[in-house]
């Protein structure tokens, strides 16, 4: 079977990772790991969110973070902005501004009025003037979908909601979309039937896949998805994050661990993977737990013995 022969992988790790933990963590620590995680090879790295602090206090130093960083030429640097306020607030300063942004919508009706309050149409209708605001500074836009293949409240989530939700994204002018397993209860037959349904909207350069690991799937899934071309993946250092709004969700499939996968099938990530472990060991550090990857734990005790 013939698989990319180059994979791309988003670490979300300093915002989605680190969004939900309880004790804050601090500015030097985030910048210190997205520095890490750009020498480890990672040219993508999801940094920060424009929310407002109350609701997401870990979050709060957002333009510090984004100030702070010692931009690496040929790196992207990404942050949520979940309405205008949150753009207005990522451009203000253009020192800092970010290279792309991201909106996010759900593929469950439920999960949309229980994270956002408002309809799966109604959070898109809230997300044009994002976008629009976004493409006329000429900043790139993700939409990340949410729920693709199942939800705390609804269940099993059909591959006709994820299609809709895609096509919605593409109408306001999305650029490319992640399906993201939120709950991680999907397996490789149904990560395939959404990202067809998602194909019927977006290319295959422009979709990337987002597992979690609740049910121990996430890096089959990965697997059904390279099979069918795609090239892009998000996964979080040290296996950091999970979902507020879901519970039991375990968190991302942790980098290292696809990174270990894709090396293992001949793959070029452009990732050194003992400095990704690294970098990994770091921010479990600063934590103070182990990190959540099996790959890295089997590489620090080798090298312990």
């Amino acid at each position: 079977m013939k698989f990319p022969a180059q994979v791309r992988i988003i670490d979300v790790g300093p915002r989605d990772g680190l969004q939900n933990e309880k004790q804050l963590i601090s500015a030097n620590v985030k910048i210190e790991l997205v520095h890490r995680l750009q020498a480890a090879g990672l040219r993508e790295i999801e940094v920060t969110s424009y929310v407002s602090p109350k609701w997401v206090p870990q979050m709060g130093d957002n333009a510090q973070v984004m100030a702070g960083i010692a931009r690496k030429p040929g790196v992207s640097y990404s942050v949520l902005t979940p309405n205008l306020k949150g753009f207005e607030a990522a451009v203000a300063d253009v020192a800092i501004k970010p290279h792309e942004i991201v909106v996010f919508g759900a593929a469950s009706e439920a999960f949309s009025q229980k994270n956002i309050n408002c309809s799966i149409a109604e959070s898109i209708e809230r997300f044009a003037p994002v976008v629009q605001a976004a493409k006329a500074q000429g900043i790139a836009v993700r939409g990340a979908m949410s729920c693709t293949l199942g939800c705390p409240y609804e269940g099993e989530i059909a591959p006709e909601r994820v299609g809709y939700l895609a096509g919605l994204m593409r109408g306001i002018g999305v650029e490319r979309v992640d399906v993201a397993d939120t709950i991680g209860v999907g397996t490789p037959r149904k990560v395939q039937r959404a990202f067809e349904a998602t194909l019927a909207h977006f290319s295959i350069d422009e979709v990337s896949g987002h597992f979690h690991d609740t049910y121990g799937q996430a890096l089959s899934n990965t697997l059904a998805a390279l099979q069918m071309g795609v090239w892009n993946f998000q996964s979080s250092v040290a296996g950091l994050g999970g979902c507020p709004y879901a519970k039991g969700a375990t968190g991302n499939v942790s980098t290292e661990d696809v990174v270990y996968l894709l090396h293992g099938l001949g793959i070029d990530t452009g990732i050194d993977l003992e400095a990704l472990v690294d970098a990994g060991q770091f921010i479990s550090a600063a934590l103070g737990r182990k990190p959540n990857s099996r790959v890295a734990i089997a590489l620090i005790n080798k090298r312990l013995s």
